[in-house]
């Protein structure tokens, strides 16, 4: 198989790729060799507060607190300036299923030498935010990023998300189309309705396949996204593997299993394939190309969807599921050009 396709099983597919064995491997088990994956953890690996204090972030983190469904929550987010002169442009970065706003270290510099404000929160369930045993849906993450924004002042923003931040970015620029300049949605799940290609799968079995992730199921939840080419996995990535496998050690882990079973069902009952003919703004639909054999297809209908001719499709050759990871260079170029469309038009933050 060439590439990571999630595509139609986004929904219940993302975190089952983590929870291939229900035996927990002991913590204390040798690592294997090199490089290469392992079915048993290395020695030093570690238990992870699954609100994530004991890893560090790019920039200074701040909350913001609200109750959600009689829920107390506090919000984790990046608010960061501008180097240099500022554009009076704010680009929110939308994080996916399997990462937090962290692994947009790089995007966050890049961003910010050009002159955007860039603001990237941790959604509820994900990073350093609360992780409340509560419903999930696209309409809750996208209010409750429009709550940020409003308590930061920002009225205009381009929205930028990846993964599942794609659909998120698709939700929001829907109910907020006020608020939105540019839409870019890079390497989306979520391309097709899989409510009509799998039947539904319980919140208990949901759970139990969660709650079971091991290191290897956790190692090959983050390899396939580099599966596409045996050359583009990197050592540094296995610092993800760590963290998936160090909730698992933390007594916290089921809480934490419990919400994102439910989030991965919130996934599937919440499609946004009928959101992008709603979009109002300039869509840039970009991502790398070797994310599963149907991908490029349905990122033309993305791309072709969005209402008006707004729609634009880049592809990066060669590339799988994470571009701003594997491909910064042949990524970046493309998205600041975007981005800097009509700056002079852009109310100051």
């Amino acid at each position: 198989m060439s590439g990571f396709n999630m595509q139609p099983h986004a929904a219940l597919m993302i975190v089952a790729a983590f929870t291939v064995g229900l035996a927990r491997s002991p913590a204390h088990a040798p690592a294997q060799q090199q490089g290469g994956p392992q079915s048993l953890p290395p020695r030093d690996a570690k238990a992870v507060s699954i609100t994530m204090e004991d890893v560090p972030y790019p920039h200074p983190v701040e909350f913001l607190s609200f109750s959600i469904h009689d829920e107390d929550v506090r919000l984790a987010y990046m608010a960061v300036a501008p180097v240099g002169t500022p554009n009076g442009r704010t680009v929110v970065l939308l994080h996916g299923m399997n990462f937090f706003g962290e692994y947009w270290t790089e995007a966050i510099d890049v961003l910010r030498r050009a002159g955007f404000r860039v603001v990237v929160p941790d959604q509820i369930g994900f990073g350093r935010s609360s992780k409340p045993v509560i419903p999930y849906n696209f309409h809750d993450m996208a209010r409750n990023t429009k709550r940020l924004l409003d308590a930061l002042g920002v009225e205009r923003a381009a929205i930028v998300g990846h993964s599942m931040g794609g659909m998120l970015a698709a939700r929001f620029a829907t109910q907020y189309p006020d608020v939105v300049e540019r839409v870019v949605i890079c390497n989306p799940i979520g391309l097709t309705d899989s409510r009509f290609d799998r039947p539904w799968t319980d919140e208990e079995a949901a759970y139990r396949r969660v709650l079971g992730q091991t290191w290897a199921s956790a190692e090959a939840g983050i390899r396939r996204y580099f599966a596409h080419d045996s050359a583009a996995w990197k050592p540094e990535y296995e610092k993800y593997v760590r963290i998936h496998y160090g909730w698992t050690l933390s007594g916290d882990w089921p809480r934490l299993a419990r919400v994102r079973a439910r989030i991965q069902q919130a996934i599937y009952l919440d499609p946004v394939v009928h959101d992008w003919e709603h979009i109002q703004a300039p869509t840039l639909a970009i991502g790398g190309a070797e994310d599963g054999a149907n991908f490029p297809a349905r990122m033309q209908h993305l791309a072709e969807t969005i209402p008006n001719g707004n729609g634009r499709l880049h592809l990066i050759p060669n590339v799988g599921h994470v571009p701003h990871f594997e491909a910064p260079d042949r990524l970046y170029p493309v998205l600041l050009a975007f981005l800097r469309e009509g700056l002079g038009d852009a109310r100051r933050p």
